[in-house]
């Protein structure tokens, strides 16, 4: 592929979107952006020093000091302070509380600028819930992929399983719907799909049949912009 494409990926908790996009940017040799794992990072460091959702400046002051050292292929890491917080940010009470500071718009404000610089050039994978309508409203490509909410729930409890976490399969899916409810009735950027994604149910899909669909929607754009 010539043109080097921004391509998008939206979708709720548990959609699949975090582990098909490092996937496709492995694959077509992309950088990879997770900006879920950006607010989780804040959130993370909020929760440590006993800082309030409330208080804008001191979120504000925490997006100051982040850092992505964006890769080609593999892992995304997060830095606050110099101090890499990436492994620490994986669990279901970092993510609800991801979702509440996603919605302060000191932190949206902070972060926005962060994303784009990432993402001006192309050649990037980036996956979040408004990458498509709010960060990159001009991307090449843009999926928005979903999932029932019993699936979802199954995937997110095997994850937390799987690195080394308790969970509870029910308290998993209840904590889903009230991520739901939260990011799609925000005022702030809410979770939708834009007007022109792609929408692909991931509900009885796995990964690689994702990919596939994926991989053949951004080869033909690569071909259409390169004609």
């Amino acid at each position: 592929m010539k043109k080097r494409l921004m391509i998008t990926v939206d979708g709720p908790a548990g959609s699949g979107k975090s582990t098909v996009s490092r996937i496709l940017a492995e694959k077509i040799s992309y950088m990879y952006l997770d900006t879920g794992l950006l607010y989780r990072a804040i959130a993370y460091r909020a929760m440590q020093h006993g800082i309030s959702i409330a208080d804008d400046e001191a979120l504000r002051e925490l997006c100051d000091g982040i850092n992505i050292p964006l890769e080609t292929c593999g892992d995304m890491r997060v830095l606050i302070d110099g101090e890499d917080v990436s492994d620490n940010v994986r669990t279901e009470e970092i993510g609800m509380l991801a979702s509440s500071i996603s919605a302060v718009p000191a932190v949206r404000d902070a972060l926005l600028p962060l994303q784009r610089s990432a993402g001006k050039h192309g050649g990037i994978v980036t996956e979040g819930r408004d990458m498509g309508t709010v960060v990159f409203p001009n991307a090449d490509v843009k999926f928005f992929l979903d999932a029932d909410v019993d699936e979802r729930a199954r995937r997110r409890y095997e994850q937390l399983i799987e690195n080394g976490g308790n969970a509870n399969l029910d308290e998993v899916k209840q904590g889903l719907k009230v991520r739901d409810y939260r990011d799609t009735r925000r005022t702030v950027a809410p979770l939708r799909p834009a007007d022109d994604s792609v929408v692909i149910d991931t509900t009885g899909i796995d990964v690689e049949g994702v990919i596939e669909k994926m991989t053949i929607i951004v080869e033909k754009h690569a071909r259409q912009a390169g004609s």
